[in-house]
């Protein structure tokens, strides 16, 4: 099996991506995870730009790496200048970095439009570059940024540049598709030609202006490079880089021929991505593939039967490979084997009746804007009413909001809330931050004394999407909570044309299935103990 090589750069071209930024401690972190998995090279940032970058490198020779090479980013001397005197050098030399990657242009239209100097200077700059930091002691990785463009239009200069950097020292070429143009059949093809007249290994960095970045960079591998760079998630600057996660799945899974990272650390992946993303404070790309959530998800009934035969009947492999897990998902494209699979934990009759009662249900109620498939704690209550196992542990009576916006721009929220619990009438009433959360301080307060599991429940999420836009101020709402306690998380969710009814209705479904979860006996067999 041939290695391919690794080189992340989600910590310096993934931040370049709108909306991330990584803290100093972000990066050791990410550079200390990604080592742990086997990645050959973490290209750590440019000390040259910031003193974050500059800290960084200072810091992360503390770690204890055992498989990942940091690398420092940064650019040819400026033109006429001596490479001797070329500050953005010098700082990669104090860096301390062993491997540094070095971009230069390989676009004669580059150097020409954008460095606006000459051919013979800009080949001068990347050998001068190179041949002082080689001397210097430092290994060094030559980026031909817009190589394929500059390919496309001049050949011939673009591999003039590539020869005057390995005459230089340069240990390794990377073919860099900077404007993420070219075609997966022009890449392939360029390769090909490049790893067949150089004495270096090549490698390839692809951007995804076209959507085509995994797949280039996978041409690029069939066609003899032994280097892959990109981000994880594919973050980056305008449409983002090469999806590592994608590149190593499919290197390691599909491909056969190839070996990436360590031993099972494919399985990680999953993990991997969603590290990320909490990292830099961005949901989770729920069709993201191998990794994301509705990667292996199943709606349709049709699906959901084949799958429950074989996982290969609509599954490329098996989630579990890549560290994912399979979905069933419910909606009114759901059929009668949805029904089974969602409900197969619940100790209630299998029986045909039943299933299509509940799925009745479901169609009945997502035609008036609900959907089930981020509230499963909705979806439990649900069965439990149709299969007659379900007794309200408390009923709501009535409840009444407030929200006042005082002199100054202060805004607060007043609840009151009225419930039953068994022969029990209980008043009680609010402050909160906003509505939502003054109507669930009233009704801890309602509730207080009776169950004690309640104080183990946390909302930890609310979400709000307009059903019938067109409607306009008048539309209906479907409103979104999460909630959790010690040891599981849970959806519910509520429908209104208000939205403080779609969020009342949606909160208390939250509370029932707490109470309903937290039985001694087994959810929904038998039903609940008598409430108080």
């Amino acid at each position: 099996m041939r290695r391919i090589e690794v080189y992340d750069t989600t910590l310096r071209d993934g931040a370049q991506a709108e909306g991330i930024s990584f803290s100093l401690q972000d990066k050791l972190l990410l550079t200390r995870r990604l080592d742990s998995l086997g990645f050959d090279y973490v290209e750590g940032g440019y000390p040259a730009s910031n003193e974050k970058d500059w800290e960084y490198f200072q810091r992360v020779g503390e770690l204890p790496l055992e498989h990942a090479t940091v690398c420092a980013f940064g650019m040819t001397r400026r033109k006429d200048t001596a490479v001797e005197e070329d500050k953005g050098l010098r700082r990669l030399l104090d860096s301390g970095a062993e491997v540094i990657t070095l971009v230069g242009k390989s676009s004669a239209f580059q150097v020409t439009a954008v460095l606006e100097t000459s051919l013979e200077e800009n080949l001068a700059m990347v050998g001068d570059s190179v041949r002082l930091l080689r001397q210097s002691g430092r290994a060094v990785i030559f980026d031909a940024e817009h190589f394929f463009d500059g390919w496309k239009a001049d050949a011939g200069y673009a591999m003039a540049v590539l020869e005057r950097a390995i005459e230089a020292g340069a240990r390794m070429v990377v073919l860099c598709d900077t404007n993420g143009g070219s075609m997966t059949e022009q890449i392939g093809s360029i390769c090909r030609q490049v790893v067949e007249r150089v004495s270096v290994p090549v490698g390839i960095h692809c951007h995804n202006d076209c959507d085509l970045a995994v797949a280039n960079t996978l041409a690029a591998v069939d066609a003899g490079v032994v280097q892959v760079q990109g981000t994880v998630n594919g973050f980056g600057e305008r449409c983002g880089n090469a999806d590592l996660i994608s590149v190593i799945a499919n290197l390691a899974i599909k491909k056969r021929g190839y070996e990436v990272l360590q031993p099972d650390s494919v399985r990680s992946l999953t993990e991997l991505s969603r590290y990320v993303y909490e990292m830099v404070n961005m949901n989770f790309r729920p069709h993201q593939p191998f990794v994301g959530k509705s990667a292996f998800a199943h709606k349709g009934g049709m699906h959901v039967s084949g799958v429950h035969r074989t996982t290969r009947s609509y599954e490329h492999i098996d989630p579990q490979m890549v560290g994912n897990e399979r979905r069933v998902l419910l909606s009114e494209l759901s059929g009668r084997s949805n029904i089974l699979a969602l409900t197969s934990r619940l100790a209630i009759p299998k029986d045909s009746d039943l299933m299509d009662r509940i799925l009745a249900k479901v169609v009945a109620m997502e035609a008036a804007g609900y959907q089930f498939e981020a509230a499963e704690g909705s979806f439990d209550l649900l069965v439990r009413k149709c299969s007659g196992t379900y007794r309200a542990h408390f009923q709501p009576l009535h409840y009444h909001v407030n929200v006042d916006n005082k002199a100054g721009g202060e805004v607060t929220a007043e609840a009151m809330v009225k419930i039953r619990i068994g022969d029990e009438v209980r008043f009680e009433a609010a402050e909160g931050h906003g509505p939502v959360d003054a109507l669930d301080a009233a009704l801890r307060k309602a509730l207080n004394g009776r169950f004690e599991a309640l104080n183990r429940l946390h909302l930890v999420d609310y979400k709000v999407r307009v059903i019938n836009s067109e409607a306009a101020t008048a539309a209906w709402v479907r409103v979104v909570i999460e909630s959790q306690d010690e040891d599981d998380v849970w959806g519910t969710v509520g429908v209104s044309e208000n939205i403080i009814e779609a969020s009342w209705n949606a909160l208390v479904e939250s509370y029932e299935y707490k109470l309903h979860k937290d039985e001694d006996i087994c959810p929904v067999a038998g039903g609940p103990a008598a409430a108080g």
